[in-house]
């Protein structure tokens, strides 16, 4: 034991009160952990916030994040606003648009047509429409060269192709030019868009030319892309796919003045779009890169070469089998009759002159027009024309010839207005060239004589002769030949364009006879008023000429030429107006033109036409040189036809060598034996002549009328009147112009 008390255990809490609240402090533990009380949702502890720096760059940290979530936040609202405002656009322009149907043709003028006499289209004038298709109805060749060519992604994009976009930028980049500049990244759509001119018609009364206003559409400013593309996401919004593709195709403009695939196959093809095979779609679908360069009327070559490159994207994107890219590479397309016309030539802008303005050169209408030509004959007349030229005139020849060929009641067949045969718009020498006509004009001074009563056979005195010219002087006409005959008949003066004998006579039945006969006859320029009338001083044109050589043909009637049959609009079918030409008034009586027509004819067969014979036909003409040989003119006809020829120079530069009774009459031989190939051979309508008699006798400035009893059955009052005239006086008028003309 040990005295030390024992230590006592210190009281703890559960100690200090009684057993029986242990007890229940106990048993309340029990329960709470048998049945524990369901945890609270864990709460989200928050990081602890980062400790911002302090001082300066703190400051600086603080603005930056400012900043940039300012330019969230303005850049997002931004771009809401944007969308919002470009959705208010796109609603605006959506409810603008018309339906698809209304916008297939969107021409501000209206075209030509013009058919041959047989009803075959060979020219076209003005914006050309051939009517509406769709992708539903085009040949799909067509269609599928198009999208390969224009827009490989047209049916995945909506209107836009940002892809597109970004490679022209590059593009244009790259190549030293600004981003907008050269390559578009145009959609279909987009070119749709600006073919439509984003909605805004050309106003006719607004100051602005159409031309200004196809500028303005074709602008390509920032502002202008920017309206484009709004208008692009309308129209994909309003109209299918295929009814883009169908305005699209409608609307472009293809080459040769034709508007939309219809007109541009009927131009280019002679058919329809429906039926274009590979080859004619992928050069179609070329064109529309630049049309007026790579059109096939003025380059086959390069067009075709642009057509292979269309058919080798048509392969690469599935269009077309190996086999049929190979098939269409070895035909490629050939144009059509009528395209190698190259739109008419000369007898079509001759045509389109003629006709009323409103229907024709300014019309707004489509219009039809039905003419008098005749497409053998045509390439017969430059047939001829280019054989001469190229195996009789030197090489490097300036030298320049015009061609007109019609039926005896003056409807134009044929027309050649120059040596480059296959233009339009050129000038045309057979009709607004005013030449001097040389001997070809003596027919008239003849025509006059014989009307009263001359005959072919009745002789006259080749000796020199001279006439006292008031204010000019004595004038002494002379021969070609320099060389004098003495007596010779009026036939075989004419046939060899002797040129006294036509000064007699014409002195003898009286200028003003012989500018009547022939101004009635169709020759419509001021004449010359002196003595040199009979020597051809006065000019004219060819189709003046040939007509009034037409007048002769048909018995003495004037002529007025004509190719204009009938004009009316299209779907039409009765004609608006008919022909303002064909066979007027009688000139001279029925015998006289016979009689006539008998002396022409000695010019052909044993005068100085005789180079214009062929085929063992009967040709009756004239030929004709000026002073200086400036002009060479031989107009004839056959039973059938009359052609015309004229060759020279546009400065009036002298030719070499050459007369009307050579170049121009091979060239009327070369283009008539073609056209006469096939007709059968008729004689020409002569009148035998009467027996001769004397009709002048004696010297200088001394003319014998005709013995008496020459003048039964003839206007003595008239004819009475003019010698009386003749025998008044020495000579009277003025005009010395070629003293010396005629022909060998």
């Amino acid at each position: 034991m040990t005295d030390k008390p024992k230590r006592r255990r210190p009281l703890v809490a559960e100690n200090r009160y009684g057993s029986k609240a242990r007890a229940a402090a106990s048993k309340s533990a029990t329960k709470t952990r048998a049945k524990p009380k369901p945890k609270a949702k864990a709460k989200r502890t928050a990081k602890p916030a980062r400790k911002r720096r302090g001082g300066i760059l703190g400051f600086l940290s603080g603005l930056v994040r400012w900043f940039f979530r300012l330019i969230w936040v303005i850049t997002s609202r931004s771009v809401l606003a944007g969308l919002a405002i470009l959705a208010l656009f796109v609603g605006y322009y959506y409810t603008t648009l018309p339906p698809a149907g209304e916008m297939s043709d969107g021409r501000a003028g209206g075209s030509v047509t013009m058919l041959d006499y047989k009803g075959e289209v060979f020219a076209w004038r003005g914006d050309q429409f051939g009517g509406a298709v769709t992708a539903e109805n085009v040949s799909p060749h067509l269609m599928n060269a198009v999208v390969a060519t224009e827009d490989k992604r047209f049916f995945r994009h909506f209107g836009l192709s940002p892809r597109g976009i970004a490679s022209a930028v590059r593009i244009n980049l790259s190549e030293g030019r600004g981003p907008l500049s050269g390559h578009g990244g145009s959609t279909i759509t987009q070119q749709t868009a600006k073919l439509l001119c984003l909605g805004e018609p050309f106003d006719v009364t607004s100051g602005q030319t159409e031309a200004e206003y196809e500028a303005e559409c074709r602008r390509g400013s920032l502002k202008r892309k920017a309206k484009e593309a709004v208008y692009a996401m309308a129209m994909e919004a309003k109209y299918s796919k295929n009814e883009i593709l169908s305005i699209y195709l409608n609307r472009a403009y293809m080459g040769g003045g034709a508007y939309g695939a219809e007109a541009a196959a009927q131009r280019f093809f002679g058919k329809q779009a429906a039926v274009l095979n590979p080859a004619e779609s992928a050069m179609l679908a070329g064109l529309l890169t630049a049309p007026s360069t790579l059109s096939p009327t003025s380059n086959l070559e390069r067009s075709r070469n642009r057509a292979a490159t269309v058919l080798r994207l048509m392969k690469e994107q599935g269009y077309l089998s190996d086999e049929e890219e190979a098939a269409a590479q070895a035909s490629p397309a050939a144009l059509s009759e009528a395209a190698q016309a190259r739109a008419g030539g000369a007898f079509a802008d001759w045509v389109m002159s003629t006709g009323p303005e409103f229907f024709t050169r300014k019309t707004t209408e489509d219009v039809i027009i039905r003419t008098t030509l005749d497409q053998r004959m045509q390439r017969a007349a430059e047939d001829g024309l280019n054989w001469v030229f190229e195996n009789k005139v030197r090489a490097g020849s300036k030298a320049q010839a015009a061609i007109v060929v019609m039926s005896a009641d003056g409807a134009v067949r044929a027309m050649v207005g120059g040596r480059k045969t296959k233009v339009s718009g050129a000038f045309n020498r057979a009709t607004q060239a005013l030449r001097q006509t040389g001997s070809a004009f003596k027919p008239f001074v003849y025509a006059a004589a014989l009307d009263l009563g001359y005959s072919p056979n009745d002789l006259v005195d080749d000796s020199p002769y001279c006439l006292n010219i008031p204010g000019s002087g004595q004038w002494c006409p002379k021969n070609y030949t320099k060389r004098f005959v003495g007596q010779t008949t009026m036939t075989n003066a004419l046939a060899k364009s002797l040129n006294i004998p036509a000064v007699k006579i014409s002195e003898s039945v009286g200028r003003q006879t012989v500018s009547a006969v022939a101004s009635q006859f169709g020759i419509k320029n001021d004449l010359a008023t002196g003595p040199a009338l009979a020597l051809g001083a006065s000019e004219s044109t060819l189709i003046e000429m040939t007509g009034a050589f037409a007048g002769i043909l048909n018995g003495g009637s004037s002529v007025t030429p004509f190719g204009l049959i009938d004009l009316r609009l299209r779907g039409d079918s009765e004609p608006l107006m008919g022909t303002g030409g064909g066979i007027g008034e009688r000139v001279i009586q029925e015998d006289a033109a016979g009689q006539l027509i008998y002396m022409m004819e000695k010019v052909v067969s044993e005068g100085t036409g005789k180079r214009a014979q062929f085929g063992g036909r009967q040709i009756a003409g004239k030929t004709g040189t000026t002073s200086a040989a400036k002009d060479a003119w031989f107009i004839g006809f056959s039973a059938d036809y009359v052609a015309g020829v004229w060759m020279g120079y546009d400065d009036n530069t002298p030719l070499k060598g050459v007369t009307g009774g050579g170049l121009p009459a091979e060239i009327f031989r070369e283009a008539m034996k073609r056209v006469h190939e096939g007709v059968p051979i008729k004689p020409l309508p002569m009148v035998d002549p009467a027996p001769a008699q004397v009709i002048f006798e004696g010297d200088v400035n001394e003319v014998t009328p005709f013995p008496q009893s020459q003048q039964n059955n003839r206007p003595a009052s008239i004819i009475d009147q003019v010698l009386q005239d003749i025998f008044g006086g020495s000579g009277s008028g003025s005009g010395t112009s070629n003293p010396t003309g005629g022909d060998r």
